[in-house]
């Protein structure tokens, strides 16, 4: 929790999911934060409504998912529907991405940040409505922020860091002279609507409207559903109107009388495909819809951003603790700028399926569908790959300055990659248990897998040095006693073949839950230089205390 007599070392502008999620994690590691909103209070109106298998992971390890993951409606269906016939239904398939959440909760953005919202509080951390951010001046060593709120007053602020999640129109962006660059393709409109149908609720349901598709997608409210209209956007402020048509269109692919209620929220927006070239300029981030704007058909907008705010919240948390070199922030960019431009690619081919926009999909698509509904492994394999352009789960950071040596063994997790397993999986293998609760800790996890011979001094220093940074955990095999500190059970070994990690080594985990690297572990010069490498400095609470000049 943060102390709300500090000063501030971040100030966050915005507080949508994104600003949210930078704010509470940087409040759950103890930095003091402050987080401004220019609207007057909470979003009431609905926004995105799928949070992926991967954002449920991050909400697991920050500690808020048992306060949405309730609220929500799993989806584990897609469904093509056409004449009144069900053509296909998708299911998941993630076989290849081991995973304690294999579904898409939908639940209203509205909830999504309330959950944050109410956990951010209990750090100590309100947010500060109808508090715009006018303009800034970065220098070397901070930025001079000018506040306006809505009864005139401006306030004069000066902060170390300063985290730009202030969504499309961002000023940080825009300040810094950061441009968004790519493209706009389609107008589409959205309406949450009641729909009396029969139709599946753990599946989104693509209809073929003969001009044109309406994509649906289920809320956890009875009968609510998220039409989305890929061709008629008129009139929108006519909410009668918009409901008729719903009806007509939707009866028409079904090919059976279906009533829709008027809607709750409609709205008309231009489908964008944009990103800048670079998330960080000296002392200011973007991050969220700041940085990138995708296509909402496969709901990425929102997931992409959180995921941005977790990977950059920890960096900047142990720079600012003194954990970590500053260099450590420039592995900011380097890993998500590249991530943002493979989810343009994504998003955009889901856009296009979405829109189903040829006038032969009426004769292709069926016969199509059809052949893939008897050819199951194909059609397993297709499965496969959709789950991975949307899920998160197969986004690495293989490239990144912070991944280091791996074992690579066949069927070991390389370097860079997420760190996961089922549900099946932690509850068969004590390794794998113990490491998920290890996940929730806020540190990097340093795991020893030691063979109990001479490496507890090892250790226990390496204990005393890091401990602020890093959890240290021993790895012993079964039937050896005091082989460390912090013993973490691997009964069958299951965690260190997964990991690839030598016997008498170590496997080196991220606080956002990536592998770090694996190796041999070796006297305390060694590895040192080993953390050195990732940025950690020995003693950062020493370090930190010392710069700001307090005991």
């Amino acid at each position: 929790m943060t102390d709300p007599t500090k000063a501030p070392a971040v100030l966050v502008a915005g507080a949508g999911p994104v600003g949210l999620t930078v704010a509470h994690e940087l409040a759950r590691r103890g930095v003091a934060v402050r987080i401004v909103e220019r609207a007057k209070g909470p979003a009431t109106t609905s926004r995105a409504t799928a949070t992926h298998a991967r954002t449920l992971e991050i909400f697991d390890q920050m500690g808020v998912l048992p306060r949405l993951l309730h609220r929500g409606q799993r989806v584990v269906h897609f469904s093509l529907h056409m004449r009144g016939r069900r053509l296909v239904r998708f299911d998941t398939n993630y076989a290849d991405l081991p995973t304690r959440f294999p579904f898409s909760l939908m639940v209203d953005q509205v909830i999504t940040e309330e959950v944050l919202r109410q956990s951010l509080a209990e750090l100590g951390v309100p947010v500060e409505w109808d508090t715009e951010l006018q303009r800034f001046e970065p220098s070397e060593d901070g930025v001079s922020v000018s506040l306006g709120r809505g009864d005139g007053s401006v306030e004069q602020l000066d902060v170390p860091w300063l985290v730009g999640a202030d969504g499309a129109r961002s000023t940080v962006r825009k300040q810094l002279g950061l441009r968004l660059l790519g493209d706009t393709t389609q107008t589409w409109m959205n309406a949450d609507v009641v729909i009396d149908a029969d139709l599946q609720r753990n599946s989104n349901h693509l209809l073929h409207t003969g001009k044109g598709t309406i994509l649906l997608v289920p809320f956890p409210d009875p009968g609510k559903w998220r039409a989305v209209d890929t061709v008629d956007v008129s009139d929108a402020e006519d909410w009668e109107l918009v409901r008729a048509r719903l009806a007509r269109k939707i009866s028409l692919a079904l090919r059976r009388p279906v009533e829709v209620a008027t809607p709750t929220w409609v709205s008309v927006f231009t489908v964008q495909q944009r990103m800048i070239q670079q998330m960080r300029v000296g002392r200011c981030f973007v991050a969220g819809d700041a940085a990138h704007v995708h296509s909402p058909a496969s709901g990425q907008g929102m997931n992409t951003g959180i995921q941005d705010g977790y990977n950059l919240a920890w960096k900047l948390a142990d720079v600012v603790r003194g954990y970590a070199a500053e260099e450590l922030l420039d592995s900011y960019s380097a890993e998500r700028v590249p991530i943002g431009k493979t989810l343009l690619g994504s998003t955009r081919t889901a856009t296009a399926l979405v829109a189903l926009r040829t006038a032969l999909a009426p004769v292709l698509i069926p016969v199509g569908l059809g052949l893939l509904n008897r050819l199951k492994p194909v059609k397993r394999k297709i499965e496969g790959k959709i789950i991975r352009g949307f899920c998160g789960l197969a986004l690495d950071y293989a490239g990144s300055p912070l991944s280091g040596d791996s074992a690579a063994e066949r069927g070991a997790l390389p370097s860079g990659h997420r760190v996961g397993c089922t549900s099946g999986m932690e509850r068969d293998h004590t390794g794998w248990g113990e490491l998920v609760a290890q996940l929730r800790d806020p540190r990097w996890t340093l795991l020893a897998f030691t063979d109990g011979t001479g490496s507890r001094r090892l250790l226990e220093e390496l204990d005393a040095r890091y401990g602020d940074a890093v959890a240290l955990r021993t790895v012993a095999p079964v039937g050896v006693d005091g082989a460390g500190p912090n013993p973490l059970a691997d009964a069958d070994g299951a965690l260190r073949r997964a990991l690839g990690a030598p016997s008498g080594g170590y496997a080196l985990i991220r606080p956002d839950g990536y592998l770090a690297g694996t190796g041999p572990l070796e006297d305390l010069e060694r590895t040192t230089a080993l953390l050195r490498g990732f940025g950690l400095v020995p003693n950062g609470r020493e370090v930190a205390q010392a710069d700001r000049g307090t005991p």
